[in-house]
């Protein structure tokens, strides 16, 4: 098997068999497109044409580069064209049995010495593999959408893969420009197996009617940095793909978090796949289109919920990184600021650290000096809570400790004029137990910002089941006129950010538990293959593995699912001090400052 799989078939010209052939034939590989469907073969070649055009257009190739290329893609109906291929990847439909009958036919056309891969991101490679007369020559090459542009590549060994097989294909990986990752077989591998049940929980949360489709993907995107939100990239995948993956996922660990939620069984059955069929969870100008149309869940425009109480004031309580960043948020958009901290001294600190972040973005060129003399200005600093007596908006952004919180809150209520909003900025802290440290829960909400509060666009904001219409309007007005995008949601452990981010984090930490994946190839994995700004790792390591495991317990308490449980891993290095970044030691090492 020292091929240098020169020539390649691609059997399936959907639009992931159309993407590989696209990238081979420019990296001088002949290929064999092969599909039962003569339409399919001519998109698939109409495809090439485009893509191929557009790389001349902006001057990636030449034209004479462009014509070698079209002529190194031929196209047949048959799988006896795949005969003098040194490897054939198979991208048929997800479903063993149509695999399975590929895999059998090409036994008796293929050389000995090819290589047989499946593209499956969710079936058993093994037992493809098994049902193969040369099971030794079986594996799994897991592509991602679009081909072209996405670099990662999972290699999929079974215990029957030859490992020169297994250095062949990842070799040709390497020559397409991509990052190739040595997977085992399991549901899902890494990337799949990561992502597909953060995107279950999002269905989940969309069914239960926690928070509207927009305001779930706008979380996610704004909170965690990610291309698209999880409903959203449910849509463009297809539902009934997700469906299907999810199933073998199941099948597999018997984790409830992988059992697909209802709502994707029923909108595959409805025929509401995604885009391709211009419904899903969203709906579409037509089948194939990414153009979003308003349809009867489309939420209705802002302002339009009622009014809300005038706000001028605003206190913060609180000296730390988030008390500081929300009261010079609060401040630039134009209201006095009350920041009020334990002591005087800690308060004028917390105004010195605004006029430092201040004067970073006069340096910057994003603020002027006149801007920034202005925002300090409206900023007083106090050493008591006294001195919110006239405010109309209290914000707490103290320790995420619950009994701190309601002694906070009630001395908040003592202080505070009649028909001043309370609001909390806890992440994973129930916010009616805030509110009930009062004698006016009606006016107390969450206004959960996210660090660094300048920076970060997202507000979650939370309604207690005693929250008052008034209060919430209050808050959504000032949080658009601050500049952030408010999403809303109900009183539960994790919000929405926190309930989708840190189940997919913790399912990380047991891959490396169980030793399925290294480190360094769970981080690649989801970088490449998910489009995430950070690894799993790199962001426990940054967001700090003792809150991390804090918020895990107050999930696996909140839902009571076994799923949710604290990887031992986690605990073990919590335990030994070992917390992230600020250690110098969490899942890495890091030099100390």
């Amino acid at each position: 098997m020292d091929t240098p799989l020169s020539t390649i078939a691609v059997v399936g010209l959907g639009t992931m068999g159309t993407g590989i052939a696209d990238v081979l034939v420019r990296a001088g590989r002949e290929v064999v497109g092969i599909d039962i469907s003569e339409s399919a073969a001519a998109r698939a070649v109409a495809a090439l044409e485009a893509s191929t055009a557009r790389a001349v257009a902006r001057e990636r190739i030449t034209e004479d580069e462009r014509q070698d290329a079209l002529a190194r893609f031929r196209v047949y109906s048959d799988l006896q064209a795949a005969a003098a291929a040194d490897l054939v990847i198979e991208v048929v439909p997800e479903a063993y049995e149509t695999k399975e009958e590929v895999f059998r036919a090409l036994d008796g056309i293929v050389r000995p010495d090819a290589i047989l891969a499946t593209g499956t991101n969710a079936l058993s490679v093994t037992r493809l593999a098994a049902g193969s007369a040369h099971p030794e020559r079986v594996l799994g090459l897991h592509f991602f959408a679009p081909v072209q542009a996405m670099k990662l590549v999972e290699v999929v060994s079974s215990v029957l893969t030859d490992p020169r097989a297994v250095d062949a294909v990842t070799r040709l990986a390497e020559d397409l420009g991509k990052e190739p990752v040595a997977v085992g077989d399991r549901a899902g591998f890494i990337a799949d197996g990561l992502l597909f049940g953060y995107l279950n929980q999002a269905a989940a949360m969309f069914e239960a009617r926690y928070a509207s489709r927009e305001d779930i993907d706008a979380a996610m995107k704004l909170g965690c940095g990610l291309p698209m939100g999880p409903l959203e990239l449910l849509d463009l995948v297809g539902v009934d793909t997700a469906r299907t993956v999810l199933d073998a996922m199941y099948q597999a660990s018997h984790d409830r978090l992988h059992a697909p939620a209802p709502i994707l069984k029923q909108l595959s059955e409805a025929g509401l796949t995604g885009r391709k069929a211009g419904r899903g969870f969203y709906t579409y100008a037509a089948p194939g289109s990414a153009e979003k149309v308003a349809d009867a869940q489309t939420p209705a425009p802002s302002g339009t919920g009622g009014a809300g109480r005038e706000v001028r004031s605003v206190g913060v309580a609180g000296s730390g990184t988030m008390a500081s960043g929300i009261a010079e948020v609060f401040a630039k958009a134009g209201y006095d600021v009350v920041l009020a901290a334990r002591s005087q001294e800690k308060a004028d600190a917390a105004k010195a650290y605004i006029a430092t972040s201040l004067a970073r973005s006069v340096d910057k060129g994003r603020l002027t000096g006149e801007a920034r003399d202005e925002t300090l200005a409206r900023i007083t600093p106090a050493g008591s809570l006294d001195a919110f007596a006239d405010v109309d908006l209290a914000v707490e952004a103290v320790a995420e400790d619950l009994g701190i919180k309601q002694e906070l809150f009630a001395r908040l209520d003592k202080i505070c004029k009649p028909g001043a909003v309370l609001a909390t900025t806890t992440s994973s802290l129930p916010v009616v137990a805030c509110a009930k440290a009062t004698s006016r829960p009606q006016d107390v909400i969450g206004m959960h910002f996210f660090n660094p509060a300048p920076a970060m666009k997202l507000v979650e904001i939370v309604r207690t089941v005693l929250t008052a219409d008034e209060v919430h309007a209050t808050v959504r007005e000032v949080t658009a006129k601050i500049r952030k995008h408010g999403v809303d949601c109900g009183d539960r452990a994790g919000f929405i950010v926190n309930a989708l981010l840190f189940p997919y984090l913790n399912n990380a930490v047991k891959m490396v538990q169980e030793h399925y994946a290294t480190l360094d190839d769970i981080d690649t994995a989801m970088k490449l293959g998910g489009g995430y700004p950070m690894g799993p790792f790199e962001l426990l390591d940054v967001v700090g593995l003792d809150v991390s495991l804090a918020i895990e317990k107050v999930l696996h308490r909140e839902f009571r699912d076994p799923g949710l449980a604290p990887a031992p891993l986690l605990e073990h290095l919590v335990a030994a001090g070992c917390l992230g970044r600020k250690t110098g030691r969490g899942f890495r090492e890091y030099a100390r400052r």
